[in-house]
């Protein structure tokens, strides 16, 4: 055994014998005579496990295990006493003693109490690392200080406190689970765990059991009943990634379970009913996905209710050096890696890059540069040759809305002077252009911009806009 073991009794000879036997084990071993003083040596060094007499002078034990318990919760507490009854020793478990052991004390019972303490005081260490890696790992919150970031974030904020279900949509890598966690984690929900599903990693055939569960003999292999996600995010929220990538068969039956917050086991008899708030995510465009007949338009508008597009990093390259700073940060903390700095003409190359894997490639190239050049500085010819060549080949603006802002004071100052007639222009403008957008098909055409089909032809035929 190995650990650091605090007594507290009022006994110097007990303190000595139960010295004796943890030390003989390997334990480092700290006492004191009262439980005011136990708790002075606790605020300077938090042991693995506690001994504490029951009767003591002046506070006495369960006062102290009262404190222990509220200001270091977890710690186990191995109760003694010599006059110990029933009564007693369920009163300080009550309390949140780990065990309750009597005078004079049994070495062996010692022995066993203490192994058992100390595991128990491992594992919960080590759950506290576990959340504490699980937390910073899994960002909650967007980087960035761009137009685009900062009027996302102000949504996130204005639907997050709501029960209003959310259809996140972007490109690869734009980080649609980290709204999602920002989402649930500003929510009335964050008390409870995000349940995630990744709807295109799960086989078609296995989908309907992740989701909804299943009961033993349910199908083969199904050897013990199993709750799906659905069941498990009840009173949460449950995260749909690349829910495109469903089958028409599973998004049948997921529209109904949405509907009506109920649903069977899968080989189940029994209706099970839920509290879910759902948000979706893909990176497909789902208006398209429901022309080729691959997405139901009924779940489309189902899911819906709050859209939240993310913007590709190539339309928000000012947040790049506060990303970059992000990510060193992470793999600084993480792998004790030496910092390293960007000059500024490696940081202007890599904003006229086009990032096609967006921020997760950003990530991916900033811990290679880490491996790379780990406590120097990266300058521009020590950027990898595709990142110099991307960044000649499309150069990006830094501020589209800029852009935008500069090409439309241009339209407005050439353009025409009588309101009417510049109304017009830009609608024959967009129609035209969206007709060749949808290879000139009407219905379809109609359908996207909310027209009637008569109407549309009406303003076509008007605009002398050939529809052949």
């Amino acid at each position: 055994m190995a650990g650091k073991i605090l007594i507290i009794d009022d006994e110097e000879g007990i303190r000595i014998s139960l010295r004796g036997i943890l030390e003989d084990e390997g334990l480092e071993v700290t006492v004191a005579e009262s439980g005011e003083h136990g708790l002075e040596l606790l605020g300077t060094d938090i042991p693995d496990l506690i001994f504490l007499d029951i009767w003591l002078p002046g506070m006495d034990g369960l006062e102290v295990l009262d404190i222990i318990s509220r200001d270091y919760e977890g710690l186990p507490v191995i109760m003694i006493s010599g006059h110990g009854t029933i009564e007693t020793a369920v009163k300080a478990l009550k309390k949140g003693a780990f065990d309750f052991i009597e005078k004079p004390l049994s070495l062996e019972k010692v022995v066993v109490s203490s192994r058992n303490g100390l595991e128990f005081s491992r594992l919960r260490q080590e759950n506290i690392a576990l959340k504490t890696r699980i937390k910073s790992e899994q960002r909650i919150s967007l980087t960035g200080e761009s137009e685009a970031i900062t009027n996302l974030k102000e949504v996130i904020g204005r639907v997050a406190p709501t029960d209003s279900w959310v259809l996140i949509t972007g490109e690869n890598g734009t980080g649609k689970e980290i709204v999602a966690r920002s989402i649930h984690n500003q929510s009335g929900r964050a008390d409870r765990p995000l349940v995630a599903v990744n709807c295109a990693a799960i086989p078609e055939e296995l989908i309907e059991s992740e989701l909804f569960g299943h009961e033993k003999g349910a199908f083969t292999g199904a050897d013990k009943a199993k709750e799906g996600k659905f069941e498990l995010a009840d009173g949460s929220v449950l995260f749909l990634d690349e829910i495109g990538d469903m089958s028409l068969k599973t998004q049948a039956k997921i529209l109904r379970i949405l509907q009506e917050q109920s649903f069977e086991h899968v080989g189940g008899r029994k209706t099970i009913t839920v509290d879910v708030r759902v948000i979706a995510a893909t990176n497909k465009d789902l208006a398209k996905e429901i022309e080729a007949g691959n997405f139901r338009e009924d779940l489309y508008y189902r899911l819906k209710v709050f859209p939240l597009e993310l913007p590709p990093l190539r339309h928000r390259v000012e947040d790049i050096p506060l990303l970059i700073e992000d990510f060193m940060s992470t793999l600084v903390q993480q792998h004790g890696f030496k910092p390293i700095g960007f000059d500024q003409d490696a940081i202007e190359i890599l904003k006229r890059y086009p990032w096609p894997g967006n921020v997760r490639e950003l990530k991916n190239f900033v811990e290679r540069m880490f491996i790379m050049y780990a406590g120097d500085v990266v300058t521009a010819d020590r950027l990898p040759p595709e990142f110099k060549q991307g960044a000649a080949a499309a150069p990006v603006v830094e501020n589209e809305w800029a852009s935008e802002e500069n090409s439309m004071d241009t339209l407005i100052s050439e353009g025409p002077a009588d309101l009417k007639q510049a109304r017009a222009d830009f609608e024959a403008r967009f129609l035209e252009a969206k007709l060749k957008e949808f290879d000139g098909n009407i219905s379809q055409l109609a359908k996207a911009i909310g027209l009637e089909r008569s109407s549309l032809y009406r303003k076509l035929k008007t605009y002398k806009i050939q529809t052949d």
